[in-house]
């Protein structure tokens, strides 16, 4: 062992007496492929006892798929249980999936061959659902997860692995609230300061390692996305940044949002912008490659976000290779069965996420150039590997390049490296999609298995990477930051409408009606003519004002906020309020967690309501209008009670929409809607929190339904 080995064990041994308590272990590779290392990433398994077939395919599949690939490590990063009731509406914590997790985790490592020790297992929020206090009776992850029973007690974890060339930090940390809510109310992470200060003394323990790169990948369970920043406005990507991340590695929101839940992050070149609410695509703003040396760009920092799919229903699994520096990962998708090959190539890298300052030429080694490099595992002996290249400039794909792989040959090998001369400059090109890789091997059973066709650059040039909605919502929205913004977007947008109105026509003593928007069409003499006739039932308006200050000024409900036991606690929009004792100060928990129970209620309840009871008022205002027309007109009296022949012409076609009153018929089914949707999310509440809709939230669940229904009433009549 060399004397630079020496002093970064010593260096381990002494760190924790001055930076935190975080849990260390170092791993030394031993065998080639030289400077080659992968690990495996498993998230969101949700073992449920509603569902057996998750574990028993998890017991099946990834015991001797880890032993055919033989990762350095394996992270299963969160949501270990599922923690929810048959109706997914009940959510706490059930012993018997966690006992059910311990006996699939012991049967998995045995069967992989692998160390104990190399798993490492995070805590989700499903993880936490009804967990008051960490430690507890009912914190079943300290007693049953791998973590847990190898007192890992730490909420950060680092482990290094040692190559002959670099160093490869990983550090996980576990982000989940301190208090366990039961959901939906439970979804961010929520970093404190403390928790970001052990992060970046972690990451800082190898930039004093003298001459030696070091490779650094922070793993956890939410997206940046679904984290909130700590208590100083602190955030984790900043953190992150800061000590020049290569990757940060997550799960939480599963494939049903999208498979391409990627993002770059990067320093922001202007203070007033350093912090985003939203990014449109995957890729950000892309490279200036004019750069040199000398203009800085290699203190340009950046890093990749790869959220992963789950095992719950996508059955997916990630490899995550680091060869000589340069990173890479394939997602392996177990839906159909183990796979009896899977190739996973590492250089040329996937031009959808390479980062600037790899390929930055004045760090650029020729030598690393040189080669296509793959990666194969397979159960059965592999005869053949074959590199082809094409190219798709032309809008049709040419191949270019088809040449077979030779194996790295190393008796002590811990996998299989196939790699293949190539002639890199053949391939500069200015578009990174221009050129795409494939590989292909045949097993000696005469199975092939092909990788995805993947755009590539020698030049490092970032390949644009675009979102569909689902994953921009999810991915590309700052969820904590725009939460406020969308609060206060809606009572700016409908208090003025109630309010300034009213006053307007107090103080100016006028009264529109229907014949004022007949002769002056215009939106806002319409919404103040709709106000004008709202104003004609005053409890109806009062009854909406007084409605949206009570959701700003009063609790909404009173739930049961842990599993058993405790008191209730009380939801605002603020979070949630749990007072242990009356000296103690108010504090919130749950935010911006609780935006899933204030939003939906407010921009798919409570505005439709109002839409909708400005619409009936209106066509109440236009039907009377009407009747007068046709009073004055002298029409038939069965008109005026409403029985209209059979018309033939357009104007009786509109006479007859008008006396049978189709517009509010089609209201009363929207009003039936919408007390139906809230129905159910006062349904979905009473089970989360176990409440009486009567006791608990009376306000909250009956003044909709109730306002509804009274406006139907007064509208019902022509007057």
């Amino acid at each position: 062992m060399g004397i630079g080995n020496v002093l970064f064990f010593l260096l381990i041994l002494l760190f924790p007496l001055h930076y935190s308590s975080a849990e260390r272990q170092v791993i030394e590779l031993k065998g080639g492929p030289d400077d080659v290392a992968w690990i495996v990433q498993l998230s969101d398994l949700h073992f449920s006892v509603h569902h057996p077939q998750r574990a028993i395919h998890f017991n099946d599949i990834v015991g001797p798929t880890l032993s055919t690939i033989n990762p350095s490590l394996v992270f299963i990063t969160g949501d270990l249980t599922d923690g929810k009731s048959k109706d997914l509406l009940t959510m706490k914590q059930d012993e018997e999936e966690w006992l059910e997790y311990q006996k699939v985790l012991d049967d998995v490592i045995k069967r992989s061959g692998l160390k104990k020790n190399v798993f490492y297992d995070l805590r989700g929020n499903h993880d936490t659902f009804g967990v008051p206090a960490i430690g507890g009776s009912f914190d079943f992850y300290s007693k049953y997860s791998i973590n847990g029973q190898l007192k890992r007690s730490g909420l950060v974890n680092s482990v290094t692995i040692q190559t002959g060339e670099r160093s490869i930090q990983f550090v996980g940390f576990d982000s989940v609230t301190s208090l366990g809510l039961r959901g939906p109310t439970n979804l961010f992470g929520h970093p404190t300061d403390q928790l970001l200060d052990e992060i970046s003394s972690e990451f800082s323990v190898l930039d004093s390692q003298p001459a030696k790169p070091v490779i650094k990948i922070a793993y956890g369970h939410f997206p940046l996305s679904f984290s909130a920043a700590s208590h100083s406005g602190r955030t984790l990507k900043d953190t992150f940044l800061v000590h020049n991340l290569s990757a940060y590695l997550c799960g939480h929101l599963h494939t049903r949002f999208g498979k391409n839940l990627k993002r770059h992050h990067e320093s922001n070149q202007h203070p007033l912008c350093s912090k985003h609410l939203v990014q449109l695509n995957g890729h950000g703003s892309l490279p200036n490659y004019s750069k040199t040396c000398s203009d800085g760009a290699t203190e340009f920092k950046e890093f990749w976000e790869w959220e992963m799919g789950d095992w719950r229903k996508s059955r997916a699994m990630r490899i995550v290779a680091i060869d000589r520096g340069w990173m890479s990962f394939v997602d392996v998708d177990f839906k159909l069965g183990a796979k009896n090959v899977i190739i996973l190539p590492t250089f040329p890298l996937d031009s959808r996420y390479t980062l600037e300052r790899s390929f930055h030429k004045c760090k650029m080694d020729s030598l690393y150039l040189d080669s296509i490099r793959a990666l194969v595992f397979s159960s059965s002996p592999v005869v053949s590997v074959v590199a082809r290249i094409y190219d798709s400039s032309s809008g049709n794909l040419v191949l270019v390049l088809d040449t077979p792989m030779q194996r790295s040959e190393d008796a002590s090998s811990r996998g299989n490296l196939y790699t293949c001369l190539w002639n890199v400059k053949a391939f500069e090109d200015p578009s990174p999609e221009r050129f795409l890789l494939q590989i292909e091997a045949v097993d000696i059973g005469g199975r092939s298995t092909l990788t995805e066709l993947r755009p590539f650059s020698v030049g490092g040039i970032r390949a644009r990477l675009s979102w569909n909605w689902k994953e921009f919502i999810v991915m590309g929205c700052q969820w904590e930051a725009l939460y406020y913004p969308i609060l206060w977007s809606f009572y700016l947008l409908t208090l003025p409408i109630l309010v300034f109105p009213k006053a307007i026509f107090v103080y100016l003593r006028k009264q529109y009606t229907y014949k004022n928007l007949v002769g002056n069409k215009g939106l806002l003499t319409c919404v103040a003519w709709i106000s004008s006739e709202l104003y004609n039932l005053p409890l109806v308006w009062f009854s909406i004002i007084s409605y949206l200050f009570y959701l700003i000024l009063c609790p909404w409900l009173s739930g049961q906020v842990f599993s058993k036991g405790g008191e209730r606690g009380y939801m605002t929009y603020r979070g949630w309020v749990l007072r242990f004792s009356e000296k103690e100060k108010v504090v919130y928990h749950g935010f911006p967690d609780i935006m899933v129970v204030v939003l939906p209620h407010l921009y798919f309840v409570v505005l439709p309501t109002i839409i909708v009871i400005g619409a009936l008022v209106a066509e109440k205002a236009i039907f009377q209008d009407h009747l007068r027309a046709l009073s004055a007109k002298k029409e038939d009296d069965y008109l005026v009670k409403y029985n209209v022949s059979a018309p033939t012409s357009g104007r009786n076609k509109t006479l007859t929409l008008l006396h049978r009153r189709w517009i509010r018929k089609m209201l009363l089914l929207i009003s039936l809607a919408i007390c139906w949707k809230h129905f159910l999310n006062c349904r979905a509440l009473i089970k989360a929190y176990a409440m009486n809709p009567f006791i608990h939230f009376p306000i909250y669940s009956m003044s909709i339904p109730l306002l509804l229904v009274y406006t139907i009433y007064k509208t019902s009549r022509a007057e």
